[in-house]
């Protein structure tokens, strides 16, 4: 008998890397921003897809020089510097993956399950995160906002992934993600959502629960 659970989708950054979402908030308090002011001007309201700067980024509309000089202005207006360069300095770039969760995947993909990622993401970072992990090898099938034209919590991003897996049904799949928002978006569809939190281990704990529970049945 066939497990359940046929596929595992992935978010990239805040799964696989650290969240910057933390960082944005301490610098903010540095800046003189009131809670969650910075990531809004910065970021626009996450928890939708709008026509915000850094949205049309990661739908490629728009370039990093673009997006950052239009961010520029928003924060000029509540007198805050909000420069993208200068945030993505003070977060410093160097936190590796988390390999407990690389490894995770790799095991997952020898053991039969379908597996693909989809990240909110621009152009220029494109080759940067691709080389932090082996995503060709781990992921079969890889979607990346800036690429497709649509970014998360819009629905049609999580059908098309499960469009290129092929033959794989929404109840059927888990989505791990760091933002609620994407995964309330993706069990609007059926998907199974999974909240990767600061500490991925209750994530992975909650992931291989349902493996395990699942894998019963057969």
């Amino acid at each position: 008998m066939e497990l359940e659970i046929d596929a595992i989708l992935f978010d990239f950054g805040g799964v696989f890397t650290p969240s910057p979402f933390a960082a944005v908030e301490r610098l903010g308090q540095e800046l003189g921003a009131s809670p969650g002011q910075l990531f809004e001007i910065v970021f626009g309201p996450y928890h939708k897809d709008t026509d915000h700067p850094w949205h049309r980024l990661e739908r490629g509309e728009l370039s990093l020089v673009e997006a950052r000089e239009k961010i520029l202005a928003l924060g000029a207006r509540h007198g805050i510097d909000a420069d993208p360069f200068k945030l993505f300095e003070r977060m410093g770039g160097g936190d590796g993956p988390r390999q407990a969760l690389v490894e995770r995947t790799f095991a997952l993909r020898e053991r039969g399950y379908r597996t693909a990622l989809i990240t909110n993401n621009a152009r220029e970072f494109r080759k940067r995160w691709m080389e932090l992990v082996p995503a060709a090898a781990m992921f079969e099938v890889i979607i990346d906002s800036s690429e497709v034209g649509m970014r998360k919590p819009d629905p049609r991003i999580f059908q098309l992934a499960l469009d290129r897996l092929t033959d794989v049904e929404p109840e059927r799949t888990l989505f791990l993600d760091d933002f609620q928002s994407n995964l309330d978006a993706a069990q609007a569809l059926g998907i199974r959502g999974v909240l990767v939190e600061e500490d991925p281990t209750g994530a992975l704990s909650v992931l291989d629960a349902l493996i395990a529970r699942r894998a019963q049945l057969r």
